[in-house]
């Protein structure tokens, strides 16, 4: 019963992805791929998708990712695609999440062969390289195939700009709240929610943060990147993140502020400064709550797989604001494409129409990895997974009923993130005032668009 609910859920709210960007004006129809992520950063300068130097009777095929050892997300699709393909040899380009786009651009600016096939990090990057003729486009390898894109409910063709297809859907994911079990066990209080507002989640972080110096446990944890504040402030589908006026973000900051100022997430300077990832402030108990994407749950279970935690943990659906009831949240596609300068179409089709098969999502769905494709199998599979956290409201936590996009699809959506990116920096480290802040967004977006 709870299965055929979650299953139910993930598949309402693809078509909810379907609805929401049909009304977008371009005829690209979904948006970025699971906020931001993880990972180490490899030479891409060693990683060849020629054949020169591969070993004998091996053809060598180059794919980027990003933090690629700290989650499954790619690794599992890549290993069983060696597996069944014993003459194929996959090297991976790996960067960490937040150098991933620039680093990808660099490569691709070059025209050369490396990388072969791109996982797409977010949907404006992948409008830009279009724009660039940077991928490949994929119609007549789909034609000819004669590939079903029905199994995607609709996300292949939302996939679509300017009338083609550069991609395929891979990874589907939203924002979820992950807490430590064991942490409120030992305050002795309550679990998160399903239905939980934003003010009681400040007040429960409040209530939960003890301790001094390095023993100190925050009650919650935000990320550094600035979706862990804007996102908030569009997750009821009334506004985007490119809009003529911000002031509609004014209550969010103020709120993301004073959590940092009362102590009760660590401040965005230190965790700028000291480079930390989200990843290991969870895994080393360091907090008590952390809002976060669902990609996240098959590193936990990765985690504790391979005995780096041994901590109980759960989730709970993201909060909402009063005047939004229970299961409004974030999130997006992650598409994966083929570079228009490889040297192995082919190769790198086949690569990539397995990565979005219906058996990838079953090998993913073990890792507990959600797809592109809604599979009530793939579903039941993640709910299922020995590592998945037990207990009903857990799986209950994966239910949605309104999805919104992080980011529209907009053409100049990636210089807009930059302004973002910057402008929530200097109002996190207070060289700005919120309305200062607000005050700059407007203006430079502005500009951007052609509004001013």
């Amino acid at each position: 019963m709870r299965k055929r609910r979650l299953t139910a859920a993930l598949m309402a709210g693809i078509m909810v992805c379907g609805m929401l960007t049909a009304c977008q004006s371009k005829t690209v129809q979904d948006q970025q791929g699971g906020e931001e992520e993880t990972a180490q950063t490899s030479d891409a300068g060693e990683t060849s998708g020629s054949n020169s130097g591969a070993p004998e009777g091996k053809q060598v095929l180059s794919v980027t990712t990003w933090d690629n050892e700290s989650s499954p997300q790619f690794q599992a699709v890549i290993d069983a695609y060696e597996e069944e393909n014993p003459d194929v040899e996959i090297k991976v380009i790996d960067t960490s999440a937040d150098e991933y786009n620039n680093s990808l651009g660099i490569s691709l600016s070059a025209a050369q062969p490396d990388p072969d096939v791109i996982w797409v990090k977010d949907m404006g990057s992948m409008l830009q390289m279009a724009d660039k003729e940077q991928l490949l486009p994929i119609d007549d390898f789909i034609e000819e195939d004669n590939l079903d894109l029905s199994i995607y409910k609709g996300a292949a063709e939302q996939l679509m700009y300017n009338g083609k297809s550069y991609s395929l859907p891979y990874r589907n994911d939203w924002y979820v709240l992950y807490y430590n079990k064991d942490l409120f066990d030992a305050a002795e209080v309550e679990y998160p929610s399903n239905d939980m507002t934003w003010e009681e989640y400040y007040d429960l972080a409040a209530k939960m943060t003890s301790g001094e110096g390095s023993s100190k446990v925050y009650g919650s944890h935000n990320h550094t990147w600035q979706a862990l504040v804007t996102n908030w402030a569009v997750q009821d589908g009334k506004h985007t993140v490119v809009e003529k006026d911000y002031s509609f973000m004014k209550p969010w900051y103020e709120q993301g502020l004073a959590l940092q100022d009362g102590g009760y997430i660590q401040d965005y300077s230190t965790l700028k400064t000291a480079n930390i990832h989200y990843s290991s402030v969870f895994k080393n108990q360091q907090c008590a709550m952390m809002p976060m994407g669902t990609w996240f749950i098959a590193t936990m279970m990765q985690s504790q797989e391979e005995g780096e935690t041994d901590f109980n943990w759960g989730i709970a659906t993201i909060p909402h604001s009063k005047d939004t009831e229970a299961g409004y949240t974030v999130g997006a596609l992650t598409p994966i494409a083929i570079s228009a300068f490889t040297d192995q179409p082919d190769l790198a089709w086949d690569f990539v129409k397995f990565a979005s098969s219906e058996k990838a999502a079953e090998i993913l769905a073990k890792q507990g990895v959600f797809t592109g494709i809604p599979s009530e199998t793939a579903f039941q599979t993640i709910a299922a997974a020995e590592r998945f956290p037990e207990g009903e409201s857990n799986v209950e936590a994966l239910n949605y009923t309104h999805y919104s996009f992080d980011r529209p699809l907009d053409p100049q959506i990636e210089e807009i993130r930059t302004v973002l990116n910057e402008v929530h920096e200097m109002i996190m480290i207070h060289s700005y005032s919120v309305d200062e802040g607000i005050a700059e967004l407007t203006k430079r977006v502005g500009e951007i668009k052609g509004w001013n």
